[in-house]
């Protein structure tokens, strides 16, 4: 058994990644030698920087196993040789994507719904996800080893288990954290399962909790993020080792001219709509520098608040993705659309309208300010109407929108979701000894963020797969599961 640690994750890795990073650290150095064969050659590709943004014209990949052992020039093709060969005809090739975001939950009930859609991130050129918390941890984690293993065909997933909140926790699945009693039981839960990270909620967590839980996770070198409770500070947090933020609203906070125990009135009520009109630039260009100093994370969700924003009087019946979500997980979209159609009858602020607003804004400044921000799609059962994989691109296209760069875009998602887990020497670019987790895409995203839609091919486990293959298997499956 090899398990990985570094000095801010205690990822587990007991399955081929964690074989595969081993021999990495002992030969990533190494290159085939003229004349010898790979599983893959990729041939006359458009290599795509995402780190520095340069394109590399007429260049060939040789892939061994799931590891890249050789990057050149065409020149020197009749040097290598391979069984398998690809011919890229000029088109873009870069890392796969990461979704820092989404959900695998529903209950018992949504189990297989929720593995049909992986497929679905992998047809969008989405090659990890980190899951954010739900109620079928040991299903995800079966899931984990099987793609790892590669007998079961998705994206990397790395994992926090079930979410850690208060007495009375928000979503089902949840441990609950009182006492520092309970955070010790917690934590060793969590480690025995092997998560990847921490993942908080703020369902009832309290401030006190919410600190005493980033503490001893830092103490055991496991990374946090999620929400925070009202009454917290983020930059008293990240000064206890608190790692990221999920959602941009709890950083805004701290930018208010409110005191952060205003927030707790009414049990959070109308907190968006506060932070929305106390906000005080000054303020945030200090949170944002401290925060980057700080080498903190935070994961937007634009695209989520973008969908809620309308979605009361938006009719999805006709969205083209829709055919590929189990009607169960479809089910769950209805609680969001009610209360969205109540708040409207009652003629209050469209909240995440303000705080999409708000949130895009400032993530120019953010990202400035050495904060990193990663790229994250909150799709997933309750979130309505948010697809797995296109949620993703849309994610990147409202970065666009911000301010960034479809380069800065891009880094958000291919740099900065390894970073985070400390993985950045095996993921995030197309070089000897990293991971062949690839796409090739029919038009370059650093000229339109919109053109990761042309993702034609997809590397996965060393296995080149037409990217609408996925698709065609994922109608496969629901027709299966409605029988």
């Amino acid at each position: 058994m090899v398990v990985l640690t570094s000095k801010s994750t205690n990822t587990k890795m007991v399955n081929k990644i964690s074989f595969l990073i081993a021999m990495l650290i002992l030969f990533s150095n190494c290159q085939k030698g003229p004349h010898e064969k790979y599983d893959l050659l990729i041939t006359n590709a458009t290599i795509l920087n995402v780190h520095n943004g340069e394109v590399s014209s007429g260049m060939m990949i040789g892939i061994s196993g799931d590891v890249i052992r050789m990057v050149e020039k065409m020149k020197n093709l009749k040097k290598y040789n391979s069984s398998n060969k690809f011919d890229a005809e000029n088109k873009f090739v870069m890392p796969g994507l990461w979704d820092m975001h989404v959900h695998f939950r529903g209950g018992d009930s949504l189990i297989n719904e929720n593995k049909n859609l992986l497929p679905l991130f992998l047809s969008y050129g989405i090659t990890s996800v980190r899951d954010a918390g739900g109620d079928m941890t040991l299903s995800v984690m079966n899931w984990k080893d099987e793609i790892n293993d590669g007998t079961l065909v998705g994206p990397n997933i790395f994992t926090s288990g079930p979410k850690l909140d208060g007495p009375k926790p928000a979503w089902v699945g949840s441990l609950v954290v009182e006492t520092n009693e309970d955070i010790i039981k917690a934590m060793d839960s969590l480690e025995s399962l092997g998560v990847d990270y921490v993942k908080m909620y703020d369902g009832s967590l309290s401030k006190e909790a919410f600190y005493g839980i980033v503490k001893e996770a830092s103490k055991r070198n496991l990374k946090t993020t999620g929400h925070m409770p009202l009454a917290a500070n983020i930059l008293e947090a990240a000064q206890l080792g608190l790692d990221g933020s999920e959602h941009v609203f709890y950083a805004l906070k701290s930018c208010s001219i409110l005191p952060d125990s205003i927030f707790q009135v009414n049990n959070g009520r109308g907190v968006l709509g506060a932070i929305a009109e106390n906000y005080e630039p000054n303020k945030a260009r200090e949170v944002f520098e401290e925060l980057g100093n700080n080498d903190f994370y935070i994961t937007p969700t634009l695209e989520v608040m973008n969908v809620l924003s309308d979605v009361a009087e938006k009719d999805h019946s006709q969205d083209s993705l829709l055919s590929f979500i189990g009607n169960g997980i479809i089910s769950t979209y209805q609680g969001r659309v009610e209360s969205a159609k109540k708040a409207a009858a009652r003629g209050g602020k469209n909240i995440y309208m303000d705080m999409l607003a708000l949130s895009s804004k400032y993530i120019p400044a953010m990202d400035e300010s050495g904060i990193k921000i990663i790229a994250g799609s909150d799709s997933g059962a309750f979130n309505s109407y948010c697809y797995p994989g296109a949620s993703l691109i849309n994610e990147l296209s409202l970065m666009v929108k911000s301010g960034l760069s479809p380069q800065q875009a891009l880094k958000t998602s291919v740099i900065n979701g390894p970073l985070f887990f400390d993985l950045e020497d095996f993921y995030g670019g197309i070089e000897i000894g990293k991971m062949s987790d690839i796409i090739v895409l029919e038009e370059n995203p650093f000229e339109d963020i919109r053109n990761l839609n042309t993702v034609s091919k997809v590397i996965k486990n060393g296995i080149l797969y037409e990217a609408g293959e996925f698709r065609s298997t994922l109608k496969a499956l629901k027709l299966k599961n409605l029988e």
